[in-house]
């Protein structure tokens, strides 16, 4: 099977090409620390590279995959509706797959660290000081088990305090890990340097995980926020 694909939840723009019995392509676009996300317009010109490097077009795909978050608004947006118009206008299946779920697998390469560990959490910056984060036992995540954290919105204080209260001793992945590295290595939690590829949202593994999800209607594919936009906050905010 021939699958694009691509996620925007966080500020990179990832994509990557996959095909059946070959090694898998990818391109991202990493914005440097203070420069606004390039998603709107990144995401087609990285994918049409792909498929140039790949000698295909875009008649040779068989899937489209892209990452349902949760994540920033616009992001999730640009993401969804660049999937949904793709694969209407080829005729082929959408799958959305979480973005948390993905980074968490890509957390298994983790396995040759000196610790131990029992536990992946992916842990995504959601700003105003919180954390997006799920959890999954490592033999869970191959086969596209179901979290034994469900995805949620926490202050990286309390998630510290739940992986003590769990017992855990968990890998953490994601740039909420390394944002907020000193409050949660306090539940002795293991977390890869900074600059480990590690944290790094890759559409590589969105491509793993599609083997263990269907395909289907693009109209049914949704952005998982989890919670409110930021103006909508403030608009309730500001009500007498």
């Amino acid at each position: 099977m021939t699958v694009l694909a691509f996620d925007t939840a966080t500020p990179a723009t990832a994509v990557a090409l996959c095909r059946s019995g070959e090694p898998p392509l990818e391109a991202r676009d990493d914005p440097a620390p203070g420069r606004r996300p390039g998603h709107a317009t990144r995401l087609l010109p990285l994918a049409v590279d792909l498929l140039r490097r790949a000698g295909i077009g875009w008649a040779d795909l068989e899937r489209i995959a892209v990452g349902t978050g949760p994540g920033t608004f616009t992001g999730l947006r640009v993401g969804i509706a660049t999937a949904r118009a793709l694969a209407r206008a080829r005729g082929i299946p959408l799958t959305g797959v979480s973005t948390l779920h993905s980074l968490a697998l890509g957390g298994l390469a983790a396995e040759a660290a000196s610790q131990p560990f029992d536990a992946i959490l992916a842990v995504l910056d959601a700003r105003r000081r919180e954390v997006f984060v799920a959890g999954w036992r490592p033999s869970a995540l191959e086969r596209g088990g179901e979290p034994f954290l469900s995805a949620r919105a926490l202050r990286p204080e309390a998630l510290a305090e739940q992986v003590v209260e769990l017992g855990l001793s968990p890998v953490l992945v994601g740039n909420g890990a390394v944002e907020f590295r000193s409050v949660l290595e306090r539940s002795e939690a293991l977390i890869p340097e900074g600059g480990s590829p590690l944290h790094q949202v890759s559409a590589i593994h969105h491509c793993r995980l599609v083997r263990a999800l269907p395909g289907g209607d693009p109209a049914d594919i949704h952005p998982e926020y989890l919670r409110l936009p930021d103006a909508e906050i403030a608009r309730r905010s500001a009500r007498p």
